[in-house]
């Protein structure tokens, strides 16, 4: 698939991210240096179940902090779950305080 090195380029940045936290995929698209690409992030966090290793894709929401990808965790409420368990507080599919709680790959990581 052409879209396996950059899928597995997404994957190395969720992993990083730490409990408690979120980031967006245009976040991870700018730190990737494909700022306009937020919408391939996403089709990469559609694809991560699939995976050998576990990506924790529920720390990945849209730029206003909603639960966008919530319906590929095999449950409605499973990613609203995940990201409660780590201490988020989530109303209406929303993250509160979501720029308190927002981690940004740019900022928190040296680019390789």
């Amino acid at each position: 698939m052409i879209n396996d090195d950059f899928f597995n380029q997404v994957y190395e940045v969720v992993k990083l991210i730490p409990a408690g936290r979120i980031t967006s995929y245009g976040a991870i698209a700018r730190y990737l240096g494909t700022a306009r690409s937020a919408r391939m992030v996403g089709w990469a966090m559609n694809s991560c179940h699939s995976q050998p290793e576990y990506i924790p894709a529920h720390r990945v929401v849209n730029r206003n902090g909603l639960l966008t990808g919530k319906h590929f965790f095999g449950g409605e409420n499973v990613m609203q779950e995940l990201l409660e368990s780590e201490g988020l507080i989530i109303e209406n599919d929303q993250i509160l305080n979501f720029k308190m709680r927002f981690w940004d790959p740019t900022l928190e990581l040296e680019f390789n």
